[in-house]
C-alpha cells in the first residue's frame, strides 16, 4: 500500500494519512499551534506596546475626534487580540492533569482564531490612523482597505482554494494537519 494509506477505510489513519492514536493526534496539534501562536502572540504583543506608548507623544494631543476614536478602538483591537492570543497558555494551565487535551487543543485553536482576527483589524485600523495621521489623505481608507483585503486573501482565500483544490481531486493527498 502506498504511504499514508494504511489501515481500514473509516479510520483516523485512513483518512489523516498517519498511524497515530487520538492522545498522539493531540499532542501534534497542541505542538504545531503552539508554534503557530509564537508568531502572532509575538506580533501583537510588539503591536499593542507601540500602541500604548502613542497617546503620550506631544502630537497625539493635535488629532482631532475622529482620530482620537479611531486610536481608542484600535487599542481596544490590539488588547483583545493579545489576550485571545496568549489564552491557550491559561488554557493548558487548568487543563494540565484533567487529560482532556483534545478538548484544549480544539478550544485554544478557536481562540487563537478569533485572535488572528482581531489582531488583523488591529493592523487595519493601526494603518488607517497612521496614514490618516502622516497624509491627511482621504485616501488612508483605500489603502488600509486594499491592505485588509491582502490579509483576507493571504490568510483566508488562498488556504480555502488550496483545500478546494485538494478536495476536488487536483491537490496533493498528503494530511493538511
Amino acid at each position: 500500500m502506498p504511504p499514508g494509506t494504511a489501515g481500514p477505510e473509516g479510520t483516523a489513519a485512513a483518512r489523516t494519512g498517519r498511524q497515530e492514536s487520538a492522545d498522539e493526534r493531540a499532542d501534534r496539534r497542541w505542538s504545531d499551534l503552539l508554534q503557530e501562536v509564537r508568531v502572532a502572540q509575538t506580533g501583537s504583543q510588539i503591536l499593542f506596546g507601540f500602541l500604548l506608548s502613542v497617546v503620550f507623544m506631544p502630537r497625539f494631543a493635535q488629532l482631532g475626534g475622529f482620530d482620537r476614536d479611531l486610536y481608542v478602538v484600535t487599542v481596544v483591537l490590539g488588547a483583545l487580540a493579545t489576550g485571545a492570543l496568549t489564552a491557550p497558555v491559561s488554557y493548558h494551565r487548568l487543563f494540565a492533569g484533567h487529560r482532556r487535551k483534545p478538548q484544549l487543543v480544539d478550544a485554544a485553536a478557536r481562540l487563537v482564531a478569533v485572535g488572528l482576527v482581531l489582531l488583523a483589524l488591529t493592523v487595519g485600523t493601526s494603518l488607517l490612523l497612521l496614514l490618516r495621521v502622516a497624509t491627511g489623505s482621504a485616501a488612508a481608507a483605500w489603502i488600509a482597505g486594499a491592505v485588509m483585503a491582502w490579509f483576507a486573501a493571504c490568510w483566508l482565500l488562498l488556504p480555502m482554494l488550496q483545500l478546494r483544490r485538494r478536495h476536488d481531486g487536483r491537490g496533493d493527498r498528503r494530511s493538511a494537519d
